[in-house]
């Protein structure tokens, strides 16, 4: 950045993706969002503004199933302990919200393994092209990141939601699926080697390829897919007792720092 792109930018917002006319019209990617786009579900619409591609109803239907499947109304699973906490706390929904939305992004699920799990598949599809066997690739991935990201479970061997996916793309074929039975092989060769079972991460992220997604665009995508199961666990903590989700009594607190503190 230069002070040339600040003079560039001043008093003014530079914008190719939309603008609001107000009293007149909106523009959202170059469509007029209250004709040409007013018939799209709310998911192929958020899915627009992400990638500029329109998807067909097969692939809208996976797309949706893809966060159907993921939603858990379980106050014990991290976001949505945090939105349960907010509800207990008495805190507004947008901020409970808010607040476990920002916790999926984390190391070990959520936004990280989605991104990462998807350019693995980007470039073993590519490594395939080239002539490299996959269990070459898998191998070398191994040797050199010591994981790979969709395979192995934290808390359980394995993921239910495996086979309620397999089955649906079953009942609801697209006209891609490269990658994602790339993910069933390199699962099947983890099977054989390691003992590590495939969870249901590897699958997304590998549809993600499929349906013209890069790690980037992909990892805004499921931003959200968790979040269907945040409002159940709001409102039970919120109708409940006040403060008395998971309270914690003052003797149960073991305390193992310095005796006195000089502060």
């Amino acid at each position: 950045m230069s002070i040339a792109d600040l003079f560039e930018h001043e008093n003014k917002i530079v914008t190719q993706m939309g603008r609001s006319y107000l009293s007149e019209r909106v523009v959202y990617r170059g469509k007029d969002l209250h004709h040409e786009l007013k018939a799209l579900s709310w998911i192929e619409l958020f899915a627009y503004g992400i990638t500029g591609k329109r998807f067909s109803p097969a692939e809208v239907k996976v797309l949706n199933f893809i966060w159907v499947s993921t939603s858990y109304p379980d106050k014990s699973i991290w976001p949505n302990h945090i939105t349960a906490l907010a509800g207990s706390a008495r805190t507004t929904p947008p901020l409970a919200l808010a607040a476990g939305i920002a916790s999926c992004e984390a190391a070990i699920f959520g936004g990280k393994p989605f991104k990462v799990a998807l350019d693995f598949f980007i470039r073993a599809g590519n490594a395939i092209e080239q002539g490299q066997q996959l269990s070459d690739f898998v191998d070398n991935e191994i040797r050199h990141h010591k994981v790979i990201f969709g395979y192995g479970r934290p808390l359980a061997s394995t993921d239910e939601r495996v086979p309620h996916l397999i089955q649906f793309l079953k009942d609801n074929p697209i006209d891609d699926l490269t990658h994602f039975h790339i993910a069933i092989e390199v699962a099947n060769l983890l099977k054989a080697k390691k003992q590590i079972n495939m969870n249901v991460a590897a699958l997304y992220a590998a549809l993600g390829v499929d349906l013209g997604f890069d790690a980037e665009s992909f990892h805004m995508f499921m931003t959200l897919c968790f979040v269907a199961g945040m409002p159940p666990c709001y409102i039970e903590a919120k109708q409940d007792v006040e403060g008395a989700f998971l309270p914690v009594r003052c003797d149960r607190v073991v305390y193992t720092g310095t005796e006195k503190r000089k502060w």
